[in-house]
């Protein structure tokens, strides 16, 4: 088969199994159900989603608005504290938590000031563990020293950047006009506070970008001091973002084309040092992502890959998801309806999936192969090894998996298909409604 072919197949990133899609509506009641049910020994994750920035980035698939209103960013931040009161209330006793993530959106819209008192208020909540990782997505445009000072103060330790492209022109078909120096600068203030591990993210895909444009953005978060670098491929889903119709479709890299620019994001930063984790991730070889990932206890959910093994994440705040060993419950994603819903002292949920023990079983499976590349089949049911089976060999005939017995091994050159070697364990891939975009 054509490899440009399996790049164009539109397939889930695979950060959740089975994927939002085949979500169904869930009640308050049932999610505090689902809650009771967390043990006293499981460590706890916490996720908090803040939708707002300054300006639209046309490239965006994340759930953002754009505001500069502070009372209703005010309104936002109070809904935040009383969520996690109405989540600790629900919560049986459980263990401490040991991450704790704010995206967005950009989070530091909350300001400085926002930003300590709502993390005080889940640490009186919450018991956190003494090594907890507090990381935090920030845009180097708007990102002030009162807010670097606070995130520090409240004991953050990682943040994660978009560089994106490093080239002006580039910038400016996205919507997103970044210096370099105004990263370096970002980046240098982090640090300076002890926010002293920076991820950056750069995208392959994105209008008139070509290879060369994307080894120099590698080799820039290279030189900037990256711990980590994500290279995601521009997923063009206008029909779901409308923002990203200012972005013209014929300016978009072909098939072929994203392909090369993937493969010049990894040559170039594994040349840089770095090492490749799971589908579009690179770490240095001393980062904890790069360790896991040796030791095999890398894992994957709604964040992309993590050193998370907390396997309870609460989300909160509008839209955001939480994953549990039985289930899924994904909150009201529009703002309106999320705050009103837990000012009226109700958990605001919307959505969600309790998982059977097939559910389960290929949730393991998924997750396994797209953070290990490797997957032992013989603890695998019978009826999932047989619905896996023939899209293995394809792969296999292709030379993007090698099948030793048992074993499914996926090597560099099937790397970047790794959502198709996950999607042969899908048992639900095509049933539901949700679009999905390009692979590669």
């Amino acid at each position: 088969m054509d490899l440009a072919a399996y790049a164009t197949a539109n397939l889930p990133r695979y950060t959740s199994y089975p994927t939002a899609p085949h979500f169904v509506p869930l009640s308050p009641d049932a999610h505090a159900a689902g809650l009771a049910r967390i043990r006293a020994e499981d460590p706890v994750s916490l996720y908090l989603h803040v939708p707002f920035c300054h300006a639209l980035c046309w490239y965006c698939g994340c759930h953002t608005t754009v505001t500069r209103s502070d009372a209703r960013i005010e309104r936002y931040a109070l809904a935040l504290l009383a969520e996690a009161r109405l989540l600790h209330a629900a919560l049986p006793a459980h263990g401490p938590v040991t991450h704790l993530a704010l995206g967005g959106g950009t989070p530091s819209a909350l300001g400085a000031k926002r930003l300590a008192g709502v993390v005080r208020h889940l640490r009186r909540l919450f018991p956190f563990a003494p090594d907890a990782e507090l990381s935090v997505e920030l845009d180097p445009r708007t990102l002030t020293q009162d807010v670097v000072d606070a995130l520090a103060g409240a004991g953050f330790t990682r943040a994660s950047l978009g560089l994106q492209d490093a080239n002006p022109e580039v910038q400016a078909k996205i919507g997103r006009i970044q210096p370099v120096e105004q990263v370096d600068e970002a980046m240098r203030r982090l640090r300076a506070a002890g926010i002293a591990r920076i991820n950056l993210d750069m995208m392959y895909g994105l209008p008139t970008q070509t290879v060369a444009h994307v080894e120099a953005t590698a080799r820039t978060a290279a030189a900037l001091g990256a711990d980590r670098v994500a290279a995601f491929g521009y997923a063009h889903v206008p029909w779901m973002k409308p923002a990203q119709s200012a972005i013209r479709g014929e300016e978009l890299p072909g098939a072929a084309a994203r392909m090369d620019q993937a493969a010049a994001a990894h040559g170039t930063l594994a040349a840089n040092g770095f090492l490749a984790i799971g589908l579009d991730h690179f770490a240095r070889p001393d980062d904890p992502m790069a360790l896991a990932a040796a030791a095999g206890t890398l894992r994957r959910n709604f964040q992309g890959y993590t050193t998370d093994r907390a396997e309870v994440l609460l989300g909160l705040g509008c839209s955001a998801i939480g994953e549990t060993p039985r289930g899924y419950a994904q909150n009201i994603a529009d703002e309106r309806g999320w705050v009103a819903a837990v000012e009226a002292g109700l958990l605001p949920v919307a959505r969600g999936l309790e998982l059977t023990e097939e559910d389960r079983i290929r949730r393991r499976a998924i997750e396994r192969v797209m953070c290990d590349l490797r997957l032992d089949l013989a603890p695998l049911p019978l009826c999932i090894r047989a619905q896996a089976t023939p899209g293995l060999r394809a792969l296999a005939r292709d030379g993007l998996v090698a099948l030793e017995g048992d074993v499914v091994r996926v090597g560099e050159p099937g790397r970047r298909f790794l959502r198709h070697v996950a999607a042969c364990f899908d048992g639900k891939l095509g049933t539901g409604s949700g679009r999905h975009s390009a692979a590669v």
